[in-house]
C-alpha cells in the first residue's frame, strides 16, 4: 500500500481502530490475569475517553486543514493571476509558517521576474519604434530616387547626384546597423570587456587615429595631453571606441577652424580623460538625454549620425566601473569628461 495515496481522514480511521484493538487486546490479556471485571471495565471506559479524544482531535485538525488548504489555494490563485499582495498566514506553527514564508518568498520572485520581463517588453516596443524610425527616413529617400531614376530620363550630372545621395543614405543605414550590433553584443553579454594594464596613451591613438581625416578637413586642431608611461587597468579596444565616439562628435558639432582637446590626469582613485571643443555647445536641459539611446537634438539633425554613439560610451565606461559626465555651455563649447578607476 502507498501512503501517500491514503486520505488523511483513512489514516484516522486506521489509526482509531488500531487504538481501540490493542487496548481490547489489553484489557482482555488483564482480565485474564487477574480474573476481575472491574478491570476489563476500567479498561473499556478508558478506550472510550481515548476514542472521544482522538475523535477530537481528528474534527480539529481537519478543520484546521481545509482552512489551511483553502488559503494556500487562495494564495496560488494570486500568484497565478498576479494580482493583489499575497496574504501571509497568521497560523503560528512552524510548518505552516514555513510554508507561508516560502510561498511569500516564491510570490515575491515570481513578481519581480513578471516586472522584469514587462520592462524587457516595453524596451523591446521602444527598440523597434526607434529602430523603425532612423530606417525609414533613409528608405524613403532610397526609393525616391531610385523611382526617379527608373522613370525619368536625368543628365550625367544629375545621374551622378542621384548615385551620391543612394550612397550617402546606405552609408547611414550601414553606421547604424554597426552601432546596432556593437550594442546589442555589449548589452546582451555576448562581449565581455576585459580590463588588462595598458598604456592608456596607446588606446588614445588608436581612437585619434579614426577621427584625423576629418578634422584636418574642417581644419580642427586636436591637441593631446596625456603622460606616456600612465599604465591603467582597461579594455584598450571598447575604450577607444569610447573615446572615439566622443572625438566624432567633437568632430561633427565644431565648426571649421575650430579645436578640441584632449587631456588626461591621475587622480587618487581615478583616471580623468576629457574631451573638450570649441562647438556648439548643449543646452543644460538636454545635457541628461544626450546620452539616451538614439537621442538627437533638434537643432543637429542635419549632422551625419543615429544619436547611438554617446549611449555606447556610456555602457562601455559605466561596466568599467567608471563614470561619465558633461559640462558645456551653448555657444561655449562642450567637455566630456570620463572617470575610469585605478583599480
Amino acid at each position: 500500500m502507498n501512503p501517500g495515496r491514503i486520505s488523511v481522514k483513512k489514516i484516522f480511521l486506521l489509526t482509531c481502530g488500531g487504538m481501540a484493538a490493542s487496548m481490547l487486546a489489553i484489557c482482555a490479556v488483564l482480565l485474564w490475569m487477574t480474573g476481575e471485571i472491574w478491570v476489563f471495565a476500567t479498561g473499556g471506559l478508558l478506550m472510550l475517553c481515548a476514542l472521544a479524544w482522538m475523535f477530537l482531535l481528528t474534527v480539529v485538525f481537519s478543520k484546521r486543514l481545509s482552512i489551511f488548504t483553502r488559503e494556500l489555494c487562495r494564495a496560488m490563485d494570486q500568484m497565478i493571476s498576479g494580482s493583489g499582495e499575497l496574504a501571509r498566514a497568521v497560523d503560528s506553527e512552524t510548518l505552516f509558517a514555513r510554508i507561508s514564508y516560502r510561498l511569500s518568498r516564491l510570490y515575491g520572485i515570481m513578481q519581480e521576474n513578471r516586472r522584469k520581463v514587462d520592462e524587457e517588453r516595453q524596451e523591446l516596443q521602444m527598440l523597434v519604434s526607434d529602430v523603425s524610425h532612423q530606417v525609414k527616413t533613409p528608405v524613403s529617400n532610397l526609393k525616391m530616387v531610385t523611382d526617379t531614376l527608373l522613370s525619368k530620363s536625368v543628365t550625367e550630372e544629375e545621374r551622378r547626384e542621384f548615385l551620391q545621395g543612394i550612397r550617402n543614405q546606405t552609408d547611414k543605414l550601414e553606421f547604424l546597423f554597426q552601432a546596432l550590433v556593437k550594442t546589442s553584443r555589449l548589452e546582451t553579454g555576448a562581449i565581455r570587456l576585459e580590463k588588462k594594464d595598458a598604456p592608456l596613451i596607446d588606446t588614445l591613438a588608436f581612437a585619434l587615429s579614426g577621427i584625423v581625416y576629418a578634422a584636418e578637413k574642417k581644419n580642427i586642431s586636436v591637441t593631446v595631453d596625456c603622460p606616456e608611461n600612465l599604465i591603467l587597468s582597461h579594455d584598450s579596444k571598447w575604450t577607444a571606441e569610447a573615446v572615439f565616439n566622443l572625438l566624432d562628435n567633437a568632430v561633427k558639432y565644431t565648426p571649421a577652424g575650430g579645436a578640441i582637446r584632449v587631456s588626461v590626469e591621475q587622480w587618487e582613485m581615478y583616471v580623468k580623460l576629457s574631451v573638450s571643443d570649441t562647438g556648439k555647445g548643449i543646452s543644460e536641459s538636454n545635457q541628461a538625454a544626450i546620452f539616451r539611446r538614439f537621442y538627437r537634438e533638434e537643432e543637429v539633425h542635419e549632422q551625419q549620425g543615429v544619436g547611438i554613439g554617446l549611449y555606447l560610451t556610456r555602457e562601455i565606461v559605466t561596466r568599467q566601473g567608471g563614470y561619465i559626465k558633461v559640462t558645456s555651455e551653448p555657444g561655449q563649447g562642450s567637455e566630456f569628461s570620463v572617470m575610469l578607476p585605478t583599480r
